[in-house]
């Protein structure tokens, strides 16, 4: 059976550039911030470590050479994780490695006018939205048979409140979510919307969020680098409050040059790139 780790406890990389630059970065168990620049290396020291990871999370078998990751528990082999990328990602370098997947989320999507990377991201997690509620559905008819009300109850406002949130953050443009629907949907000024038709920052936040009440409360870690890209000032001060609120048991680990995605509360979970080089 595959040990999973809960967090990962400490990163170490040989050498960030061609025998430069060792890297050695001690995390928290919530919330890991690395700031710099542009051109310090904060993206490289991400992807190297999901490069390791791309084998479905094993390690360290698969890991590159010179990256080392301390996890808890410390037997632990396998990590849950995501990768949330900043916009501008290369689909066409993604396209070229032949990844069957893509094509045919580009062959949907070409009828609903979507394509960019954001709409793939939507697609995909638009099939994992609804494996969600299919368990959560599972588990409260269960609890219902069993005459748990209260517990089924409970089951069911982890969603509700991924709605309220969204909700929330699009009041301004009048864009809700449709309840009866299964698939996301939304509904602005009487107007049916798909996830596609949504602004950049509006998918952005909603790849985010998705993303992490999708992993239903399991711990993984959850890697974005430069997150903040097209999310105006507001949503980037709620961001990482709303991540630990869809699930407590995410670790996020983001790089940034923006100053406002640390703002409330998160001052102290900044590290400088700086700071873990030597």
């Amino acid at each position: 059976m595959q040990k999973y780790a809960d967090y990962i406890k400490r990163i170490e990389i040989d050498s960030l550039w061609s025998g430069k630059k060792h890297i050695v970065w001690e995390l928290n168990r919530q919330v890991n911030i690395l700031s710099g620049s542009n051109g310090q290396g904060k993206s490289t020291i991400l992807n190297k470590v999901v490069k390791g990871l791309a084998a479905g999370g094993e390690f360290p078998s698969h890991m590159l050479k010179g990256v080392k990751l301390e996890v808890e528990p410390e037997d632990a082999k396998w990590i849950r994780y995501d990768m949330i990328r900043s916009l501008d990602s290369n689909l066409q370098k993604t396209l070229s490695e032949g990844d069957g997947f893509i094509r045919q989320a580009l062959t949907a999507l070409a009828g609903v006018g979507g394509g960019s990377l954001l709409d793939i991201q939507l697609y995909n997690l638009q099939r994992k939205f609804l494996d969600y509620q299919v368990k959560i559905g599972n588990r409260i008819i269960e609890k219902l048979q069993t005459g748990d009300t209260d517990a089924a109850q409970q089951l069911s406002q982890k969603k509700t409140r991924f709605q309220d949130i969204v909700d929330d953050l699009f009041s301004e443009t009048g864009k809700r979510i449709i309840r009866t629907e299964n698939e996301l949907r939304f509904t602005q000024i009487g107007e049916m919307l798909l996830p596609y038709q949504l602004s950049s920052g509006e998918k952005q936040l909603l790849v985010i969020l998705l993303t992490v009440l999708v992993e239903d409360n399991q711990p993984y870690v959850l890697f974005m680098d430069e997150p903040e890209v097209s999310l105006h000032i507001e949503w980037q001060k709620r961001l990482i409050d709303l991540c630990l609120e869809l699930n407590p048991n995410v670790q996020i680990i983001l790089t940034t040059h923006s100053p406002a995605v640390v703002m409330n509360g998160w001052v102290d979970s900044v590290t400088e790139v700086s700071d873990i080089t030597s």
